[in-house]
């Protein structure tokens, strides 16, 4: 698969990805088989993805889960499956969904292109790559997305991970800080009437 490929995903791919990951998350609040909806063929590969939980629609909605693998080994619509549970059930920052919410709740899927070392943080394009860092034992993510979303700069996006790691906001400076970048196709849920 080439490496932008996760980018050239169709909208109606896109849209079983969400509807996958809300039928995920609806059979185990159900305590029910899932009833998938039919899969594409370009879902049986192997790719990173993230899955973003909302109370509300819009921009402006608070985050309510967000888990997901930078690579998976796992199908996309498996990795889909697995972390749209995760983000339900599993954030250590929330408490686990309820059916009462369920309804309420908007769905995001942002496929992952391979990442990429980069040498110099002057590389990072805001609101284009995703950005992951390690440093010592420490590590943090963000989705292309955030900065753009908080309004940062590449400077503020750096601190931000850094304070997200665990280290002093200019840690990123540091020698010994390693970075790699990717970008997403982000996937929203059509607003429900």
């Amino acid at each position: 698969m080439p490496e932008n490929s996760s980018l050239e995903l169709s909208d109606s791919v896109g849209a079983i990805l969400v509807a996958t990951a809300r039928e995920a998350i609806a059979s185990k609040i159900e305590d029910r088989a899932p009833r998938w909806p039919a899969a594409h063929a370009v879902l049986s590969t192997p790719r990173g993805a993230f899955v973003t939980l909302r109370s509300g629609h819009g921009t402006g909605a608070a985050l309510r889960g967000c888990i997901g693998r930078m690579s998976a080994t796992e199908s996309l619509i498996r990795t889909v499956r697995d972390m749209a549970v995760s983000a339900a059930f599993e954030d250590p920052r929330f408490p686990p969904v309820e059916k009462n919410e369920l309804g309420g709740i908007s769905i995001e899927v942002t496929v992952l292109s391979p990442m990429r070392v980069i040498a110099r943080v002057e590389e990072i394009e805001v609101g284009k790559h995703g950005v992951y860092m390690t440093k010592g034992g420490h590590s943090a993510v963000f989705l292309p997305q955030v900065a753009a979303e908080q309004g940062w700069n590449r400077d503020e996006l750096l601190d931000n991970l850094c304070y997200k790691a665990g280290l002093t906001p200019a840690a990123w400076h540091s020698s010994d800080t390693r970075f790699q970048v990717f970008e997403g196709k982000i996937f929203e849920e059509e607003l429900r009437q």
